[in-house]
């Protein structure tokens, strides 16, 4: 074989070499294409999958006494959702649940007793079954120093003390008139309150001597005011339901602002502000 013909048939076997490298190298680099593709699916039908992102108005009945707490944490909720926004209406449960069974709009309903949830599951406004998720004990408001030295609920029905009560409508006044009921009292107050915020208002403003309110709207007060326990108040202590609303505009937002009030985040805001685990 001559000098030539073997140097072709080298030539040959190289380029032959060269071309099975390269015929290697798509086919590598087509199998990587393919792997990256099916990674990316999964990928793809996570985010599709997702949650939707939280958006739009929450409106919220709530007990006045829950202002403090729930106002914090409506401002929390709108902190970790952008573009949403929770609107509060306080007020006394039974005027609130009045309102809602007559068609006022809104998402969820906060109440401060069994009682005045009733109200609205009686009519079917409610969706699902309402849960407790604190509880609150009542209080005696008095004067900064407490002038009168009120120690006891029995001191409330001294001549001359002027005492004011929630409306017995409202679950603090209907609490504090268990509470008398169960030392065997009577309580004559120089008024009835639509709500706990206005009994303990009187006694800030100095217009009454003393209110029956909860713990919370005492330690809410600060130095405005001066706390008295007594021991009856442990046989009137409500429980504080919360539900989601059926005819609610957006629900899963109204869900989503729930389950922060369920959550230890809010379960850590409501106890600070004086509530007792349900």
């Amino acid at each position: 074989m001559t000098r030539s013909v073997r140097r072709t048939r080298r030539t040959l076997q190289v380029a032959g070499a060269g071309v099975a490298a390269l015929l290697a190298l798509s086919a590598c680099s087509s199998s990587d294409d393919s792997s990256d593709s099916s990674g990316s699916s999964p990928k793809s039908d996570s985010s599709s999958s997702a949650s939707p992102k939280l958006s739009g108005d929450v409106t919220v009945f709530a007990a006045a006494s829950l202002k403090e707490s729930f106002t914090a944490l409506g401002k929390e909720f709108e902190k970790a959702h952008p573009g949403t926004k929770v609107s509060f209406n306080f007020g006394g449960s039974d005027t609130l649940a009045a309102s809602i069974t007559s068609g006022a709009p809104a998402d969820v309903f906060a109440a401060a007793s069994p009682k005045t949830m009733k109200i609205v599951t009686d009519k079917g406004d409610a969706a699902g079954t309402p849960a407790t998720f604190v509880r609150n004990q009542l209080e005696i408001a008095t004067l900064p120093g407490n002038p009168d030295k009120v120690s006891s609920l029995k001191d409330l029905t001294k001549s001359g003390l002027k005492v004011v009560l929630c409306d017995k409508t409202v679950p603090c006044g209907a609490a504090a008139q268990k509470a008398l009921d169960a030392s065997k009292l009577k309580l004559t107050p120089v008024s009835y309150e639509e709500d706990v915020k206005s009994a303990l208002n009187k006694v800030v403003l100095k217009e009454a001597d003393a209110a029956v309110v909860y713990k919370t709207d005492v330690k809410a007060a600060g130095d405005k005011v001066e706390g008295v326990e007594f021991p009856e108040s442990a046989q009137a202590i409500n429980d504080y339901p919360i539900t989601l609303l059926k005819d609610s505009k957006n629900a899963e937002t109204a869900k989503a602002f729930i389950a922060l009030v369920q959550s230890a985040q809010g379960r850590q805001v409501l106890t600070a502000a004086g509530f007792l685990k349900p």
